[in-house]
């Protein structure tokens, strides 16, 4: 390939490797998407809490969904992703706070992951059971959130995305996500690693080649769906390669993002643009802390004192930090 074309596609440039996000572009289907490659940056989130390994997975799933939605943001601020469920794994939370630093935190019943276990039912979407999953863009103290809402209702993180994006942004999407434990040789044990592809019909000349999706976006619905509608030629097209990955693809460290599109989209012509990093990053520390604690009553505070100090760990990062009643107007005699 001629040095004009390889700069023309952006790959005039050595090829990404792990904890990077690389978007990208194929015209002649009117899709912009991005890539996610996750290595140490998911491990140690993963490994700091010693989740068992079917908790882990729907976390680092989390992950990589956060990563590819929030690493699109253009200012400052952070992207929230949580969900609230009623399923074995009740609470996951992930943070992104741009332009890359992401962390992340699961809880979950033991007694019912045990359960779970003994039934099989450790899929991600089983683990997850029902409930919602709440997307937040927090741009600052100065505006407002933006905080769109979905349902989870027994399906897995892919298919809530879907739904997501076709109801609360009419925007068609498709995303796949893909997480494992791999071991190479020399290797002392085995090491997390997460990837995750995520396309959308979003022509770059701003018009539109299909017509907007049905009613509320979900063609399932009989009061709003329209039996009419036809999705564009470009977008089954899209659709239809995307789906062809498979989890190993997504999380092989030998397979960089860029040679995974060229799989792909190597007959419609492929785009890839600057790489970002993604490193995992706690924001936590002393002084928000003490903040948040100002802000409880002294009786509160007085219910937190455990041999003289006041001890909070971070769920995140596990960080512990403790301090002295006095800070807060408690005087212990």
């Amino acid at each position: 390939m001629s040095e004009e074309f390889m700069k023309a596609v952006g790959l005039d440039r050595p090829e990404s490797g792990d904890d990077t996000v690389l978007p990208f572009a194929v015209e002649a289907l009117d899709i912009r998407g991005r890539s996610v490659r996750l290595g140490e940056a998911i491990d140690q989130i993963l490994r700091r809490h010693n989740y068992p390994t079917p908790v882990a997975r729907v976390l680092g799933e989390a992950v990589v969904l956060a990563s590819l939605i929030g690493s699109s943001l253009k200012f400052e601020g952070r992207f929230i992703l949580q969900t609230q469920t009623d399923g074995p794994v009740n609470l996951i939370v992930v943070d992104l706070q741009t332009p890359n630093g992401i962390r992340g935190y699961a809880r979950f019943d033991e007694q019912a992951l045990s359960e779970a276990a003994k039934q099989g039912k450790l899929a991600p979407a089983e683990l997850l059971g029902k409930g919602t999953l709440a997307m937040t863009i927090d741009q600052g103290e100065h505006t407002s959130r933006y905080q769109g809402i979905v349902a989870l209702d027994g399906a897995g993180l892919e298919a809530v995305a879907h739904n997501y994006f076709q109801q609360s942004e009419q925007i068609p999407t498709r995303v796949r996500l893909a997480v494992a434990q791999m071991q190479n040789k020399g290797d002392l044990q085995p090491q997390w690693r997460a990837g995750g592809v995520l396309v959308q019909h979003l022509p770059e000349h701003g018009g539109r080649t299909m017509p907007d999706l049905p009613g509320d976006g979900d063609h399932e619905n009989p009061q709003t769906s329209d039996d009419s509608f036809e999705d564009e030629n470009s977008w089954v097209e899209a659709r239809a390669l995307v789906e062809t990955i498979d989890d190993l693809e997504l999380v092989e460290p030998d397979l960089s993002s860029e040679r995974l599109l060229f799989r792909l989209f190597h007959e419609q012509g492929v785009r890839v643009f600057e790489p970002m990093d993604m490193v995992e990053k706690c924001g936590c520390d002393a002084d928000k802390i003490e903040l948040m604690l100002s802000q409880f009553s002294k009786d509160d505070i007085v219910s937190m004192i455990k041999d003289d100090e006041i001890e909070v760990t971070c769920e995140f990062c596990s960080t512990q930090y403790f301090f002295n009643p006095n800070m807060f107007g408690i005087n212990e005699d």
